[in-house]
């Protein structure tokens, strides 16, 4: 006699952190995206700032055991909209429940909630990002009135490889990240990234909230080009996920963040920063290199990253829906 699950749900803490890491595990065997979550990253989001702890987060336990989670992020700016993103998921040994779509209406409920909370009368939209193979997501999103939006690539390159050389424009130079740079690194990263899809603008909390004061973020891995007077003209910031190494045994830098300011674009600065960055990687005992980048992007960027030795693994889709 099939034996018919109850499900609870309740909001997550930080209590959570392990059960989410096993259940993320759990996903990531069934569904092979690359993404892994240790636990340090999980108490990372989980204690963002622009997560709601109470209305925000929700998980769904069987019998003790989670089995579906979704938390909503939001973002440091509307400009021109607001964008929350959805992250979430269901153990495969529960799908086709009902369990997803739970999540994505409570997600559609709420986030308006949060919304006007940080953003009253300015627009939204919910996004999910998901591996475009996953026939099951597509299902369920496109039911729930979501359409495509956007595509991402995800990029990577063999550091043990012949790595590019590409020469700087002599009056630059590249330095290596410090705290002392933060406030230059974030100004040059939003106005680089002002024409970008989905970026949003970081005031100097989210930045840190994000990603300089997190766990994952590399400092000695990170890197800056400035002029003559030391103002910065371009970023590369890099982290460094160790679930990612425990699962598949390879050391990877992951470039979060590479932007050229737009009078510099066009001058081989963004290729030669990614150069030095690549030899440096190699030297910190890093194999592989990674990053995502807009497949649409304005600047080229596919093609930037292609000619210093970036092949395109895989491919991520995001499902968006403006809400009232």
């Amino acid at each position: 006699m099939l034996r018919t699950m109850t499900i609870e749900w309740a909001p997550l803490s930080g209590d959570d952190v392990h059960a989410l890491v096993e259940l993320t595990a759990a996903i990531e065997a069934e569904d092979k995206t690359g993404e892994n979550h240790g636990a340090d990253d999980i108490t990372d989001h989980l204690g963002n700032p622009m997560v709601d702890p109470a209305e925000g987060t929700l998980g769904g336990w069987a019998d003790g055991r989670l089995v579906a989670f979704g938390t909503l992020l939001a973002r440091p700016s509307a400009d021109p909209v607001h964008q929350m993103v959805l992250w979430g998921g269901v153990h495969p040994a529960h799908r086709r429940r009902g369990l997803g779509a739970h999540l994505l209406g409570w997600a559609v409920r709420n986030a308006p909630v949060l919304h006007g909370r940080r953003f009253p009368g300015r627009p939204l939209e919910l996004h999910v990002y998901t591996d475009d193979r996953n026939k099951g997501a597509e299902a369920l999103f496109t039911g729930g009135g979501l359409t495509p939006a956007r595509w991402f690539y995800g990029m990577r390159r063999d550091l043990t490889a012949d790595l590019p050389g590409a020469p700087l424009p002599e009056t630059l130079r590249i330095v290596p990240y410090g705290a002392e740079l933060e406030d230059t690194v974030r100004e040059v990263r939003n106005a680089a990234f002002a024409d970008h899809w989905g970026t949003p603008t970081h005031t100097a909390q989210s930045w840190r909230d994000v990603l300089v004061g997190t766990s994952v973020f590399r400092p000695e891995s990170s890197f800056v080009a400035v002029d003559g007077s030391g103002a910065g003209v371009a970023v590369l910031l890099t982290c460094y996920y160790e679930a990612d190494t425990a699962a598949t045994g390879v050391r990877e830098a992951w470039i979060q963040t590479i932007g050229t300011l737009r009078e510099w674009r066009g001058r081989g600065v963004a290729s030669a920063l990614i150069a030095h960055a690549l030899a440096e990687f190699r030297a910190q005992g890093y194999r592989r290199a990674g990053l995502s980048v807009d497949a649409d992007s304005p600047t080229g960027a596919l093609g930037v990253y292609t000619r210093a030795g970036f092949e395109v693994e895989d491919r991520t889709v995001v499902y968006a829906l403006p809400l009232s």
